[in-house]
């Protein structure tokens, strides 16, 4: 098969798709004549991602598959083209979602130790509702708490092919800007499960959370939160 068709074949695909990939879907776009050999479609994909370097899109591929998206640092320019605010995230929520994303399997109850406040019902729902994080499991202790983890969504969101990808905690925790509200072990992040989960355009923004209890999970001020651990949420004031 011509290498050149190959790649604009994917190309296409990709872009036409607005969602990540998998090789198994790009095989079948192909006859089964012609179909080409997973090591093929790897070798267009490497060729393609070649070609992006230096442009304003990349291929990024996520835990469900590839994709082609904006580069990161044209996120700001790029959002314009929406003038409405998109959604922020508080910074509870994002305490929430990262202890979720290093410890799991976590409880609610493990995640308010840890944090010193009461979780905010909404927050739960509102991570369950984006599919980035669902009920695994329960724990084995009298009440049988359920148990969170992440979703392959979640992977796909922040832009990671497996939990491994998650920075180190030491790495965070380093940069300064960890709440005190978080005080994470500094331990290595989970394997990666097979139901689990961009590095996109645009980045968290932080709110605030007060003492004693969560604040409202989203506002409608601060651009769209898409990079949970490459900008921790801030401290209080």
């Amino acid at each position: 098969m011509n290498e050149s068709y190959l790649k604009n074949v994917i190309e296409a695909a990709l872009l036409a798709a607005g969602a990540p990939v998998s090789l198994a879907e790009l095989e079948r776009l192909f006859p089964d004549a012609e179909r080409p050999q997973p090591a093929q479609l790897r070798a267009a994909l490497a060729a393609l991602a070649a070609d992006y370097e230096g442009r304003g899109i990349e291929l990024k591929e996520t835990a469900s598959g590839f994709r082609v998206q904006v580069r990161r640092e044209f996120g700001a320019e790029i959002s314009r083209l929406w003038p409405e605010r998109a959604t922020r995230y508080s910074r509870a929520l994002l305490e929430t979602l990262a202890l979720i994303a290093y410890r799991q399997p976590i409880t609610r109850a493990e995640i308010e130790a840890v944090r010193g406040v009461a979780v905010n019902p909404n927050i739960i729902r509102t991570v369950i509702e984006r599919n980035w994080v669902r009920v695994v499991g329960h724990r084995d202790v009298p009440g049988h708490p359920e148990l969170l983890g992440t979703t392959r969504d979640f992977l796909d969101y922040f832009g990671l092919k497996s939990l491994d990808e998650l920075p180190p905690l030491a790495q965070l925790q380093a940069m300064g800007e960890v709440s005190v509200q978080l005080p994470l072990a500094q331990e290595e992040p989970p394997a990666p499960e097979a139901s689990a989960e961009s590095e996109a355009a645009d980045s968290f923004d932080g709110g605030d959370a007060e003492e004693g209890g969560d604040e409202d999970e989203l506002s409608a001020e601060g651009g769209t939160s898409r990079e949970l651990v490459a900008a921790p949420a801030q401290r209080d004031d």
